[in-house]
């Protein structure tokens, strides 16, 4: 028997990258799949679109926005509670190949050592070239590197399956069984890092990671936040340092935290000197409070005097 995949899409104030995203998956080769929407408390009408354009999709309304980890873990939930044997994690901005799933599934099924596996990810504005393909952390600065980014995909699709340390949150196919091992996303992050964060556990629970080149989606990237935005800011620099609060220790913790803090108060010295009519200002007042938080262990959904400074307009 084929087993089930259960895919699970997050929606948040874009119904329009959603549908494409639903029109791809409608033609998938694989034959025992289902997808769930998660509309992670949208204020427009995408919950009206979708259910417009696929009424037996299921639809899950969250009343608010959970961010990232909290939207997809609902989603989890649901599929696990259902019975599904793999997740499938997915982007609203990403399209998938018609035979994405059968690749992915394959490493899976063959090789019980390995719990998650990741697709080759292109560049949706640019398909002849790779977004990414599994990423690396590095231990000495502890940043997140994405692989093959900027290579051809034709050159990159020809090699064979290998691990990673971290799938990208764009797309990621997980055994059932992980889940149970090593526990959903932390809320924690709220937005950013959270991938990283639970691929590390992962790894650390004895289940390898690996990046299946044979597999492709387009990823648009940045769709529901833009590519610069102090939101954007806020949560990379205070996520980062939760990051390395959790997975590093002793010496080499309190060198990475002093660096992070160092690099960033550059910056804000750089972007008080040179603000560029204002438009540096919000980003500067917006790492300043994400390093605030972080000293302080505010974690999780930024609190109303950080969005105050984040969701404001240029000055």
């Amino acid at each position: 028997m084929v087993p089930k995949v259960t895919l699970v899409v997050l929606n948040w104030n874009n119904a329009e990258d959603t549908l494409r995203c639903l029109a791809s998956l409608a033609q998938l080769t694989y034959s025992n799949y289902e997808v769930i929407v998660v509309d992670n408390g949208s204020t427009d009408d995408s919950v009206l679109q979708i259910r417009s354009a696929y009424d037996r999709t299921i639809l899950i309304e969250t009343g608010e926005n959970l961010g990232y980890a909290g939207g997809n873990n609902l989603g989890i939930r649901y599929a696990l509670e259902q019975g599904t044997e793999y997740v499938c994690i997915l982007n609203n901005d990403v399209i998938v190949a018609p035979d994405f799933l059968e690749p992915l599934m394959f490493e899976l099924r063959t090789n019980p050592g390995v719990g998650v596996v990741t697709p080759l990810i292109a560049d949706m504005n640019d398909s002849a070239h790779v977004w990414t393909l599994g990423a690396m952390i590095m231990q000495q600065t502890g940043a997140v590197t994405r692989l093959f980014t900027g290579q051809k995909v034709e050159l990159v699709q020809t090699k064979m399956p290998f691990e990673v340390d971290v799938a990208p949150g764009s797309t990621m196919l997980v055994r059932c069984e992980v889940f149970d091992v090593v526990g959903l996303f932390s809320e924690d992050f709220y937005l950013y890092y959270e991938e990283s964060d639970w691929s590390l556990l992962v790894r650390k629970s004895d289940y390898s990671i690996y990046a299946v080149p044979a597999s492709i989606v387009w990823h648009k990237g940045s769709a529901a936040l833009g590519r610069a935005s102090p939101i954007i800011d806020y949560y990379m620099l205070r996520n980062h340092m939760l990051f390395i609060m959790r997975h590093w220790s002793g010496i080499e913790k309190r060198l990475l935290l002093s660096r992070v803090v160092l690099r960033n108060s550059m910056c804000i010295v750089a972007y008080t000197l040179k603000p560029h009519q204002g438009h540096r200002l919000l980003c500067r007042d917006a790492r300043l409070v994400a390093l605030r938080d972080a000293l302080l262990g505010h974690w999780g959904k930024m609190g109303s005097d950080a969005a105050a400074i984040c969701y404001r307009k240029g000055r």
